[in-house]
């Protein structure tokens, strides 16, 4: 009997330590090793970005001449004009001319009766004194004259100019002889080129602009006053300076910069620039690039200084 109870007792330790739980078998239990993904391998958490390239375009640092200019709309007018006025008093019996009618000079304009309630005189002839364009609308017939009213207006034949308004904050930029292009309505696609001939001494307080005068540098006879232009009007030029396409300047903390692009290591540099005038989408640089270096200008808005960069294209 004791003998069996001594084997039971026995047979219980024995399966005691066959079953004993892993956690508490202490920490010398073997861990299993990392697997793909995992910290140490390639690919893992340790090693993210290290090997991500960034596609970029770019473009050339260059040496070019910027021509800065400014836009405005303007009048075209007549340098002379001429009111045209009759010898006599008394009613204007007849027009001959209309508005926009070119007439030559010495040629009869109107016709004008001096005649009273019961007295009878002769047509008195109006005659034109210049050769030139009628700009004013003519007095309607039946109206009552004197020898002090207009009956029309005549701008000169040839004696053309434009009239244009610049803002206040381009007037540091004018002066006599400025070269403008000008665009008419009338004309697309042609470029008819001026310059400046006159400046207002005083600033409208008004409209805070400065009255400017352009003339054309050769005669066009299709020219004629009244009409609306469009003007360029170039003002400073930027001779043999660095430039790059606007997309390449970034502010980054406060501070003016491009990234440019290493052909031997494919990495891009965080290049801090002191960036100039800009004209027509190019931006002249006064420090920071030399002619030659490829800057990115698509792309950069992911890009760190030092970054891995594959070129997709250039401008």
């Amino acid at each position: 009997m004791k003998k069996l109870i001594l084997l039971i007792i026995v047979a219980v330790l024995a399966a005691g330590f066959i079953f004993i739980p892993p956690k508490l078998a202490g920490n010398n239990a073997a861990a299993p090793g990392p697997g793909p993904g995992m910290g140490g391998r390639p690919g893992g958490p340790g090693n993210q970005g290290q090997n991500t390239v960034f596609a970029v375009r770019t473009a050339n640092a260059e040496r070019r001449t910027l021509q800065a200019y400014i836009e405005v709309n303007g009048n075209i007018v007549s340098e002379e004009q001429v009111a045209v006025v009759p010898n006599a008093a008394g009613k204007l019996v007849s027009m001959k001319v209309g508005l926009g009618s070119l007439v030559q000079k010495g040629v009869l304009v109107a016709e004008v009766d001096p005649s009273r309630p019961g007295t009878a005189y002769s047509l008195s002839p109006v005659y034109a004194p210049v050769s030139g364009t009628v700009v004013s609308n003519p007095l309607s017939i039946g109206s009552t004259v004197s020898t002090a009213t207009t009956l029309l207006t005549l701008a000169a034949a040839g004696s053309v100019e434009i009239e244009a308004a610049i803002p206040e904050r381009e007037v540091g930029q004018l002066r006599t002889g400025l070269r403008a292009d000008v665009f008419l309505e009338a004309f697309p696609g042609e470029v008819f080129p001026a310059e400046v001939i006159r400046l207002s001494p005083v600033l409208d307080p008004v409209s805070r602009t400065k009255q400017i005068v352009l003339r054309f540098t050769r005669e066009d006879p299709r020219i004629n006053p009244g009409m609306f232009a469009r003007i360029k009007l170039n003002t400073r030029t930027y001779q043999d300076v660095v430039s790059v396409p606007e997309d390449a300047i970034v502010e980054s903390r406060g501070k003016t910069v491009a990234y440019v692009v290493s052909e031997e290591t494919a990495q891009v540099s965080m290049r801090e620039i002191a960036a100039g005038v800009s004209v027509d989408g190019e931006v002249e640089i006064k420090s920071g690039l030399n002619p030659g270096e490829a800057v990115v200008v698509q792309g950069q808005q992911f890009l760190t200084d030092g970054a891995a960069v594959r070129v997709i294209g250039s401008r």
